[in-house]
């Protein structure tokens, strides 16, 4: 295994800003940069000043800088630009900083694009996707520049949802009544751990027609969504597997180091310990 050298005033500094910061992006980007010798730390920071935060990002330095909720549309004045990614849906999750300049890019939709590619998902499927917030609207940026033209937004909230469609060129539905698609899509909060953990995001009648389940929750990795659809013999993608892959595709910005799938699955069950 390569050395990783001691910190020194060369070492540079990734870091998260949100409001309540999580474990999985510290652990999974420092077992990497001592995996592969990489003269960088990773830590994650709760702000309640965002311009203050980003001011210091710029004046110190900082490689790289991840962006949670409430801050992925806040942080967009205080940058230089915005990658594709994140010009398509107007926000921003990753900041890479070259010397000063900053740059705002979104890994979540380049990691949901790459499921729906990974999964063989083509772009004549339609598709029910249930939520209407933020990475609702990551997904269906996705869904729509890979060329989906039928589809639904399912979300109880009219003013989010018919917002969310229209943006896109999907139809919104306030619920599930009398729908069915070959691709389900869960982003709501529904799986995740906590009050709705056993919580099934479709009902299993909608799981059985279809063909491909999408569920963006990755904790726990196995949502009820997923084990229902998994015993149904469906094609699945999984909120652990895009948190992966986003957090794969940070690091590579951050490092100019793609690792391996091996090391990936490494870093990703290794943070999944935290």
């Amino acid at each position: 295994m390569p050395h990783k050298p001691p910190l020194g005033p060369q070492t540079r500094l990734c870091m998260s800003l949100a409001a309540r910061p999580g474990t999985f992006g510290t652990r999974f980007h420092n077992y990497l940069y001592e995996r592969l010798g990489l003269d960088f730390v990773y830590k994650a920071f709760t702000i309640t000043d965002l311009p203050a935060a980003i001011g210091g990002v710029r004046a110190l330095g900082i490689r790289g800088c991840a962006i949670s909720m409430p801050f992925k549309e806040q942080v967009i004045p205080l940058l230089d630009g915005l990658e594709d990614s994140a010009a398509a849906i107007d926000s921003v999750n990753t900041i890479v900083n070259d010397d000063g300049r900053l740059t705002g890019y979104n890994t979540d939709y380049t990691a949901i694009v790459q499921s729906l590619d990974d999964a063989g998902v083509s772009p004549a499927v339609p598709f029910l996707l249930r939520g209407s917030g933020g990475m609702a609207k990551a997904v269906a940026a996705a869904l729509c520049h890979r060329g989906h033209q039928q589809g639904s937004i399912i979300a109880r909230n009219a003013a989010a949802g018919q917002a969310l469609a229209g943006l896109y060129g999907f139809d919104w539905h306030p619920d599930l009544t009398g729908r069915t698609a070959p691709l389900l899509i869960n982003v709501t909060p529904l799986g995740m751990a906590g009050p709705d953990a056993d919580v099934l995001a479709f009902p299993s009648a909608l799981i059985a027609a279809a063909e491909v389940v999408f569920d963006v929750v990755a904790l726990p990795v196995e949502t009820p969504l997923v084990v229902a659809a998994r015993q149904a013999g469906k094609r699945c993608i999984s909120g652990a597997e895009v948190a992966v892959l986003q957090a794969v595709e940070q690091f590579a910005l951050y490092t100019g180091v793609r690792p391996s799938a091996e090391l990936m699955a490494e870093a990703a069950a290794h943070a999944r310990q935290g």
